[in-house]
């Protein structure tokens, strides 16, 4: 199996496209981004099943910090990946993303990823400095992005403040991340509303598609699927995606800390 990785069923949905060298930009004014998508005190739990197998989890926690960048107040993302039981003997996996977004912006000023997948191992760590529209990659390099860039974690906290009620089917939503010392204008379709059936009970969804790169994990651009509450949150109910070497479905186990009430039925 090739870099089966948890997290990417929930966040690193996405390849590069884009790279450049630094030139400085003037300061922009900070925007600010009314939502009730999410708060510090969050808590999403997954289990990842491969194929019929329960492979691992994934969980995604919202935390408070005392950083401040600015003098803008941050608040903390934790998503960890890990396999669990046998599964750890066929293919072990231990990832840690943090990112560090601006409350108000709902942008990155700090990332960090520590992967360690059957021995593949990534540790990167990211500076953003959005009023440069820089990101300083931690190794004496500094690449131009735009306003506003995303990482891996905190594009999946954008993407929940992203207005869907008034989409229309086939709509398409564009969410520039910064991944692997590149820039990716990472997109994402609205297919319509469903409802989906869990261990947990039976949930009003949004269903949207990343589209993703196709090549490296997936066969096609469209491989995966994801249903989130068609409510002020927006958490993700459950996600499939087809890859190379077979299939992927991460369902939410468990929660806590939400802004509202869940859109159960």
């Amino acid at each position: 199996m090739k870099k089966l990785t948890l997290i990417v069923a929930l966040v690193s949905i996405f390849q590069m496209g884009y790279s450049g060298s630094i030139v400085a930009k003037k300061a922009k004014t900070f925007r600010t981004i009314k939502h009730k998508a999410f708060k510090a005190g969050e808590k999403l739990r997954y289990r990842i099943h491969y194929g019929v197998i329960d492979a691992g989890e994934a969980v995604l926690e919202v935390k408070k910090t005392d950083k401040t960048v600015k003098g803008r107040s941050l608040l903390h993302m934790v998503g960890t990946g890990r396999t669990l039981g046998s599964f750890n003997w066929f293919f072990k996996v231990r990832d840690r993303y943090e990112t560090y977004i601006d409350e108000q912006g709902v942008f990155p000023w700090m990332f960090v990823r520590r992967v360690d997948e059957g021995g593949f191992k990534i540790n990167q760590d990211y500076i953003f400095r959005q009023d440069k529209e820089v990101v300083d990659n931690g190794e004496g390099k500094d690449y131009e992005a735009p306003f506003g860039i995303q990482d891996m974690l905190s594009s999946f906290y954008y993407a929940r403040t992203l207005n869907l009620k008034d989409a229309s089917v086939g709509d398409e939503f564009t969410v520039d991340m910064f991944i692997d010392n590149e820039v990716y204008p990472f997109k994402i379709k609205y297919l319509g509303d469903e409802t989906i059936k869990t261990r947990k009970g039976k949930f009003k969804c949004h269903k949207i598609r990343p589209i993703v790169m196709k090549g490296r994990i997936w066969e096609q651009e469209e491989d995966m699927t994801m249903w989130i509450t068609a409510d002020q949150n927006k958490v993700p109910i459950e996600v499939k995606t087809k890859i190379l070497v077979g299939s992927i479905k991460a369902t939410l186990v468990d929660w806590e800390g939400l802004t509202s009430d869940i859109s159960k039925i």
